[in-house]
C-alpha cells in the first residue's frame, strides 16, 4: 500500500489504491487541500551499509578508550 505525503503540511496518509488510481479530490491533502505526493522516505535507497567495521576491528574496545590525549585542549567558553 503506498504511503502518501503532503510535502506542504507534512501530513502522512496510508492509501489503499496507488496515487494514480485515486479521484482528482481524493488526491488532495484533507488538512491544507495541496496534492498529495507519494512519500520520499518509503523506499530504502542505499544499496550498501554505509558505515561497517573491517573484520580485524570489529568494535570499540572492551578495556577502555583508544585516545591518549583529553578530547578538549582547551577549556570551554563560559556563557554570560
Amino acid at each position: 500500500m503506498p504511503r502518501l505525503a503532503c510535502w506542504s503540511c507534512g501530513r502522512n496518509i496510508y492509501a489503499t489504491a496507488p496515487l494514480a488510481s485515486l479521484f482528482a479530490e481524493e488526491r488532495r491533502c484533507p488538512r491544507c487541500g495541496a496534492r498529495m505526493n507519494l512519500e520520499r522516505r518509503d523506499v530504502e535507497r542505499r544499496e550498501q551499509v554505509r558505515r561497517q567495521n573491517p573484520p580485524a576491528d570489529p568494535g570499540p574496545p572492551a578495556d577502555g578508550e583508544r585516545r591518549v590525549e583529553e578530547r578538549r585542549s582547551v577549556p570551554r567558553r563560559r556563557g554570560r
